[in-house]
């Protein structure tokens, strides 16, 4: 490869870790760069999503695997790193910024918590989700503490003219982090959801206008997104395509993942096959919504 060319193969980024920064009270920006993120790409999409490999220890490499297909594989022998999925908050030439929500003693929250200017971390491609007509005029942004990055880069990015409205559920006051633009209406709700106590959002939902030709996202605990999903087509009489609506974590997540073990694999190649299909991605999610709750997940 000559001097200035870059590879242009999608592949799982190394990147080093070029600063790290508290934002809000449970918050860590971390910056990554370095050589291997001067052709890192963007979908220029607000809640484009990454996987984040994670080194044993924050002074420590990374391990890194490659891609092939749909996922990727490790050489034999070497043991896979922990993963993660996250959004990309920032996007520059060469850099990336990630914020990560501090709780708990996780894989991640430990890791952004202590790495230092130098540490490693690996990042696949962005995906983006987000699917906003070009003639929405208004968006509303439903979310909490882990949604939160995803909904500010949204509104943050959205074009001159259309309205965005953000409504976030924060562990307790103070927690709030202001988006960078002030043409932004936010309604935050302290003490709800983030596992701290039953979500706000269903009901916040319920008293709001939501004109049709409005854009809607949802970025909150899976079960409060599958509520706020129902509730926009049923409620709200939304078309499918104007609401996205995402799961981005599971509370009590290994209860969940007990419950769901214990349906067995049939029920498991089930969710497996519809996921795979070509079907509409907006009629799979109905329905794996439905088996999810017929089933008590």
């Amino acid at each position: 490869m000559s001097a200035g060319q870059v590879d242009s193969q999608p592949r799982i980024h190394r990147a080093d870790v070029t600063a790290v920064t508290r934002v809000g009270k449970a918050m860590v920006r971390v910056t990554l760069g370095g050589p291997d993120m001067v052709d890192y790409p963007t979908t220029g999409v607000g809640d484009e999503w990454v996987r984040v490999f994670f080194p044993d220890a924050p002074g420590e490499a990374v391990r890194l695997p490659r891609l092939e297909g749909r996922g990727w594989v490790y050489e034999d022998g070497v043991e896979p790193s922990e993963m993660r999925t996250y959004t990309i908050r920032d996007w520059r030439p060469g850099e990336v910024d990630v914020d990560f929500v501090v709780h708990g003693t996780g894989v991640a929250t430990t890791w952004a918590t202590s790495v230092d200017v130098g540490g490693q971390a690996g990042l696949t491609e962005p995906v983006a989700v987000y699917r906003r007509a070009e003639d929405a005029g208004h968006q509303f942004l439903f979310c909490d503490e882990p949604g939160l990055p995803a909904a500010l880069r949204i509104c943050e990015e959205a074009p001159e003219g259309l309205a965005s409205t953000l409504v976030c559920e924060v562990r307790d006051s103070g927690y709030e982090i202001q988006p960078a633009r002030d043409d932004i209406e936010c309604i935050w709700l302290p003490g709800a959801g983030n596992g701290v106590s039953p979500s706000r959002l269903p009901d916040v939902l319920s008293g709001m206008d939501i004109p049709q030709g409005a854009a809607v996202w949802v970025g909150t605990e899976s079960r409060v997104s599958r509520t706020l999903r129902r509730q926009l087509r049923e409620e709200k009489g939304l078309a499918r395509t104007a609401a996205t609506t995402m799961g981005y974590w599971v509370h009590d997540k290994e209860g969940w993942i007990a419950a769901y073990d214990a349906l067995g694999e049939e029920f498991a190649d089930k969710v497996r096959t519809l996921y795979d299909s070509d079907r509409d991605p907006d009629e799979v999610a109905d329905i794996v919504d439905g088996l999810y709750e017929k089933n008590g997940l």
